[in-house]
């Protein structure tokens, strides 16, 4: 990953693949029809901003019929594959950037973004766009950045006696302890969705051996049969094992463990910054008593603060096959640039985009994780889409394996060492 130091942007890796789409272009005059996919449910936190740009975008064009479809997080991961793999996609879709989107652009599937970004080159960052170049073509519309934050619920800390976010490990370590020996859960994660337990997990290898030793297993370039991200999986297991998580965590989904956290439940919570708003928005004040940080760091001589989980992510992209791919690229821009504004402006994350407009009313949460990431030193992308798709695949069963206690650390390496590399 390239380091940066950055205010609300933040760099990312570039990967190196080939196809361009090519399509006609409508008829001056010709109503045309537009479908999307995408994973904005309506219990998602940026459904607000999809429907706010969404109807921004169709009263601003007329000439074109707009349709759009939801779909849950991991639902989704599957249905855009296959319809990828059989060539049967919407005119718009969601992807995740680098790998996850990569695997469409080597197979030809994705239509060459470079005329329709030509005029938006002012407001939209070539930093963003690292994610989604590849053999130095844009295939991809980027809407905001994350990165994994742990949220804690300060008023569940103080009744064991803490007034701010443990800041060492050994200080995290001692406030679980006391949290389990109180009867509070520490921690609650959802098993029916594993990237929700990679949340988890890669902040605690991150800061374990180092963003750039992470990085490089993510992208092949060393092996997963390292030691220490063994040490790294024991010491995960070992919170499991140790009470700090939800037992009944493993069969719920985000949605419930999310809304375990905000009825205080648990203490902590570790996932994306775009929960930012549903906490800071919610109705009965909790986000009054919600703190974010980053993980602490385990070993100082591999790891350091700044080292983060996340970067540019998400991304709208138009299918190669699209009878009105140019519309369509066109259109993507706008919406894209709109979700940005509004998911902005409601606390889901930090802006793709120049953010525009009156920006005071943003959230003290998003300017936490503002401030979080102004002092960044390096991102590591979200290890589900870092990798290929089948490595990602490869990965998350084996993370599922961890979280259950069907395998250790060595077992982790070991597995992932031979079946991947």
């Amino acid at each position: 990953m390239k380091k940066v130091l950055a205010t609300l942007l933040a760099a990312a890796l570039v990967l190196s693949c080939v196809g361009c789409g090519k399509s006609g272009s409508a008829k001056s005059g010709e109503k045309i029809s537009l479908d999307m996919w995408c994973i904005a449910t309506e219990s998602d936190s940026n459904r607000p901003a999809y429907e706010k740009a969404i109807a921004d975008v169709t009263a601003a064009h007329p000439e074109i019929e707009f349709t759009w479809e939801t779909f849950e997080n991991q639902a989704y991961k599957t249905k855009i594959k296959a319809a990828v793999a059989a060539d049967e996609m919407p005119d718009i879709f969601f992807t995740w950037s680098c790998a996850f989107l990569g695997d469409f652009v080597a197979a030809n599937r994705v239509y060459c973004l470079d005329d329709a970004l030509a005029k938006w080159k002012n407001e939209l960052p070539e930093v963003m766009l690292g994610n989604t170049t590849y053999d130095g073509k844009h295939y991809g519309v980027p809407t905001t950045m994350n990165i994994v934050g742990m949220f804690a619920n300060m008023d569940i800390l103080a009744s064991v006696g803490y007034t701010e976010v443990p800041g060492t490990y050994d200080e995290f370590i001692e406030c679980c302890d006391k949290l389990v020996a109180a009867g509070i859960i520490p921690f609650g994660c959802a098993g029916k969705e594993t990237w929700c337990v990679t949340e988890y997990l890669e902040p605690i290898i991150e800061k374990s051996i180092g963003a750039d030793a992470l990085n490089d297993i993510f992208l092949g370039k060393a092996t997963w049969n390292n030691p220490d991200v063994a040490e790294a999986v024991d010491k995960f297991q070992a919170m499991v094992t140790k009470g700090y998580f939800d037992p009944e965590g493993i069969a719920l989904s985000n949605d419930e463990v999310k809304a375990n956290f905000i009825a205080g439940k648990y203490a902590f919570y570790m996932n994306g910054t775009w929960n930012c708003a549903d906490f800071a928005n919610d109705p009965d004040g909790f986000g009054a008593k919600v703190k974010v940080s980053e993980f602490p760091v385990i070993n100082s001589g591999a790891a350091k603060l700044g080292q983060l989980i996340g970067g540019p992510s998400d991304t709208l992209a138009v299918a190669a096959s699209s009878p009105h791919a140019a519309e369509a690229a066109d259109f993507a821009f706008e919406l894209g640039r709109l979700i940005c504004h509004y998911g902005y402006l409601d606390g889901n994350g930090l802006p793709a985009w120049t953010p525009y407009g009156d920006t005071s009313g943003i959230n003290d949460l998003t300017k936490a994780v503002s401030d979080i990431c102004a002092n960044a030193d390096s991102y590591v992308l979200f290890g589900d889409t870092a990798q290929s798709a089948d490595d990602a695949n490869t990965y998350l069963s084996y993370v599922e394996k961890v979280y259950g206690c069907e395998i250790d650390g060595a077992g982790f390496i070991e597995g992932l060492a031979n079946d991947i590399r």
